[in-house]
């Protein structure tokens, strides 16, 4: 009985992870300044990525943070920022 619980509770828990995994469908994050869509979308249309793909972009931002930003191609090309990361930059190495 045990077992099959466990198995129970792993699959559910690993089907909510692809579930939420692959559904960007939501407007993403709001650009900030840096960002590859803080002024609009890009006028170059990325014609060889396929819809769904991602790609990383770093930058420092107005406070002087490094920002990780990951974005998804849309199905028509645009782009949404689908996770923000912010990493303090250190003056000195220790």
């Amino acid at each position: 009985m045990k077992p099959a619980i466990i198995g129970l509770i792993g699959t559910l828990a690993l089907t909510g992870c692809n579930t939420a995994a692959a559904n960007y469908s939501g407007p993403g994050l709001e650009p900030i300044p840096g960002s590859i869509t803080y002024n609009g979308q890009p006028r170059t249309k990325l014609t060889k990525s396929p819809p769904g793909s991602a790609f990383p972009h770093d930058f420092i931002d107005q406070y002087g943070r490094q920002v990780e930003e990951t974005y998804i191609i849309q199905p028509d090309k645009s782009l949404i920022i689908a996770h923000r990361r912010y990493r303090p930059i250190w003056l000195f190495d220790d």
